[in-house]
């Protein structure tokens, strides 16, 4: 459709259909919602934004796009690194960012039901007041949406004990294409009536419906850590001691690594006196479950398995303000890494790729080799004990070989993910970034019943189009 034929149209019909102020067709400020944080992801010729504040808005939306066939880009946050929620053309982006209440809260069923725009930080501060805890804690925690988590399943730094979005995921209120509303999965601890089409909607990335309400299974609040630190000659030492630690049958509630590029960004941005001496640097936490003496325990097997793989240094603490002051400190790295691109010229790729954890020595290995050949400088930290790395590739933007030489590294640490048993992706999503590599991850068998499914709930393919199932 012609975009000054559509806007008359968003103008007139739909404008009257949702509540006031919630439409703008504003080329300045459309502009300005048009795109998350990836680099390199197209993000041109959006018509108009709804601003949703109610379901019934969404719900109106969607029954105008899917009447007059026009593309709709949901979006939250924004927060996202795989562009997925970038404008298309002739597209409407739809928010829920401003659907931001919590709709339910049950201590004695342990559940929360919010609206998909509270910022996961929140939701964390108001559940602590009952005693309880949601435990997904992405990188993005303080900024990011719990409707965004949903649509990429995020993970974050305490997933390695505790499990990602999707493992808190009990219901799910869905406006589909066609404007219709519908509730997916069951608020009880256990149901199995009919498909589970709760897990099908978490990680689909705004593809095959726009999610506006989610009940959440919630924790008991969880019991203060005690933190170690070990720092060892390079990176392959650190996973070699990852990789043995977990196979040992260890729980850690954290296990993080960063680098040597890692740790020197960190320092040059905030100054946390962290070694830059070291190769590599590991992370490690244990609650215990609420046991002091199972910790310590378990912060003897990690010092062992340190010492074993030839460490420099292993150190643990139980002070609270230091234990909260590296977490900070890990947090901080895209923050930095993004600091350390915009005066390096300006480029950053990062990946988010995640293999075997057995697998990370030899990941590291020819990580090294992919960054000698480039040229460039590549930054690695890691959620470590679950295996999900995350590579940045920093470049100027302003110097042609440069642009292909990190395209060509990005595209070889996700071979190298592939190749090692891994995948292209464990929690930023596919988006526009990677929708050409998620068809060379997946078979044919799999492709297809994604097509599939994607025509049954998106007949029309206005959901999102152009980024997920783009080259399935």
């Amino acid at each position: 459709m012609d975009p000054a034929a559509l806007r008359d149209l968003v103008r007139g019909e739909l404008a009257a259909r949702v509540g006031e102020g919630v439409v703008t067709i504003d080329p300045d400020v459309v502009a300005a919602h048009s795109s998350d944080e990836a680099l390199f992801c197209p993000d041109d010729g959006a018509v108009a934004l709804v601003r949703a504040r109610t379901v019934a808005d969404v719900q109106a939306t969607m029954r105008f796009a899917s009447r007059h066939g026009v593309p709709v880009v949901p979006q939250g946050a924004r927060t996202g690194l795989s562009g997925g929620a970038n404008a298309v053309p002739g597209c409407l982006l739809l928010s829920v960012a401003s659907m931001t209440q919590v709709l339910g809260l049950d201590p004695g069923e342990r559940t929360v039901t919010v609206e998909p725009g509270i910022i996961n930080a929140d939701l964390k501060d108001v559940v602590a007041e009952h005693g309880l805890s949601y435990p997904p804690d992405p990188g993005s925690v303080a900024i990011s949406s719990i409707g965004g988590n949903v649509a990429t399943n995020a993970g974050g730094l305490c997933c390695v004990k505790y499990g990602v979005t999707r493992d808190y995921v009990r219901a799910l209120q869905v406006v589909l294409a066609d404007g219709s509303l519908t509730t997916i999965g069951a608020t009880t601890a256990k149901g199995v009536s009919g498909l589970d089409l709760r897990s099908l909607f978490v990680g689909s990335e705004g593809t095959l419906g726009i999610i506006v309400g989610i009940t959440l299974r919630l924790v008991p609040l969880l019991p203060p850590p005690l933190t170690a630190v070990a720092t060892f000659a390079d990176e392959r030492a650190g996973a070699a001691t990852v990789s043995a630690f977990m196979a040992s049958g260890a729980q850690p509630s954290m296990l993080e690594s960063l680098d040597r590029t890692s740790l020197a960004i960190l320092n040059a941005y905030g100054d946390f006196g962290l070694d830059t001496h070291a190769g590599a640097m590991l992370l490690m936490q244990s609650d215990g479950g609420g046991s002091r003496d199972a910790a310590m325990t378990e912060i003897g097997a990690f010092t062992r398995q340190a010492e074993a793989q030839g460490a420099l240094d292993v150190a643990f603490s139980d002070d609270a303000a230091d234990n909260e002051a590296l977490v900070a400190a890990r947090r901080l790295a895209q923050p930095s890494f993004e600091h350390y691109a915009h005066s390096h010229g300006g480029g950053q790729l990062l990946d988010d790729v995640c293999v075997p954890r057995q697998q990370l020595p030899s990941f590291y290995e020819r990580l090294g080799t992919i960054r000698d050949a480039s040229g460039l400088t590549i930054a690695t930290v890691a959620h470590a004990g679950d295996g999900n790395l995350h590579p940045s590739v920093f470049f100027s933007t302003a110097d042609p070989d440069e642009v292909a030489r990190a395209h060509r590294a990005f595209d070889e640490i996700m071979a190298l993910g592939l190749e090692l048993g891994g995948t292209i992706t464990g929690e930023h999503g596919v988006g526009h970034l990677k929708r050409e590599w998620l068809a060379r991850e997946l078979d044919e068998g799999n492709r297809g019943i994604h097509r599939a499914v994607k025509t049954a709930l998106d007949p029309l393919g206005i959901l999102n189009p152009g980024k997920m199932f783009a080259h399935l």
